[in-house]
């Protein structure tokens, strides 16, 4: 397993939002809902995203496909500076915001929202529900919005996700949740392969013969009892070479990485499982529930059992 990989293999989109945006001139939506991360592709028309920071607007064309980073708000719109209609706020839920009696945007169908489902503007867009410990450590990686041009970003899966998005049949919400991970994977691989994407250290890395070989190692098997030694003989190098050149590459020491690993992999089965802390312990190389205790309370502040009680609630 890859690093990339294994960053997505636990955190998985479950019940996500997706729809059929479609818009006429003038157009303007402000996203408030504060979700983790969502994903536009541009069918045809044009819009601008304009993030609530002050950052510059950026422009999305046919084909194009954009990501935001939550919490973050941003205004989606035909034109920048055009003020919003509406207001998508958290559990999406849209409140109209140009003082009519009645929403300007309405509900057109399954999945589709908007003023007219034949309008001169229409997106594609999935927005993930719940933010996972693993995935945010890639979505630290990521700035608050980004755009890959249709020219570099040529998916077969558009026209199957446009397909699926309007069908209401039996198990349909689970098609459109491995569709929108599909999806954000091919995009974020052709993300991180630009020059201007910024990659993250541990991305980067993965292309180092020694690095990347321990860096798959303990992905593969983070409940193996590593130590620096048994790491350093598994990639042929010394202790210190692999120690040094981990350092430099990923930002942290071996055990340091595989720790915070471990501890994210925790994180996101005492939220997505009725696993006990002794199995998720054993699961992932603690001798213990005691000792996992105390390493991801040093580490998120809260007990194991407590941070389970928060992700239900």
């Amino acid at each position: 397993m890859d690093v990339l990989a294994g960053l997505l293999e636990g955190p998985r989109a479950r019940g996500a939002f997706m729809m059929r945006a479609l818009f006429d001139p003038p157009w303007s939506v402000r996203i408030a809902d504060e979700a983790p991360l969502s994903v536009m592709v541009m069918v045809r028309g044009d819009a601008w995203l304009t993030p609530a920071d002050g950052s510059p607007a950026q422009r999305i064309r046919p084909g194009d496909l954009a990501i935001a980073r939550g919490p973050d708000h941003y205004t989606c719109a035909g034109e920048p500076g055009t003020a919003p209609f509406a207001e998508i706020q958290p559990g999406q839920r849209c409140a109209p915001l140009d003082g009519a009696p009645v929403a300007r945007y309405r509900d057109l169908g399954p999945r589709a929202w908007g003023e007219r489902r034949d309008a001169s503007v229409e997106m594609l867009i999935g927005t993930y529900q719940m933010r996972g410990e693993i995935t945010g450590r890639l979505l630290d990686a990521l700035p608050p919005l980004l755009v890959l041009p249709g020219e570099v970003w040529q998916c077969p899966l558009t026209p199957l996700v446009a397909d699926e998005i309007g069908k209401d049949e039996p198990g349909q919400a689970v098609v459109l949740d491995r569709l929108l991970d599909l999806l954000l994977i091919a995009a974020l691989r052709a993300w991180f392969s630009r020059p201007e994407a910024a990659a993250p250290a541990w991305y980067r890395a993965m292309g180092d013969p020694v690095v990347g070989s321990a860096l798959r190692l303990l992905q593969d098997d983070p409940a193996h009892p590593w130590t620096i030694t048994a790491l350093a003989a598994r990639t042929g190098v010394s202790r210190a070479a692999l120690a040094r050149r981990f350092a430099e590459l990923v930002g942290e020491p071996p055990m340091t990485y595989l720790t915070n690993w471990r501890l994210a992999l925790a994180a996101d089965l005492l939220r997505d499982t009725d696993l006990t802390i002794g199995s998720i312990a054993r699961r992932i190389g603690y001798g213990s529930a005691f000792a996992l205790s105390g390493a991801f309370k040093r580490v998120y502040g809260v007990s194991p059992q407590e941070h389970r009680g928060g992700a239900a609630a």
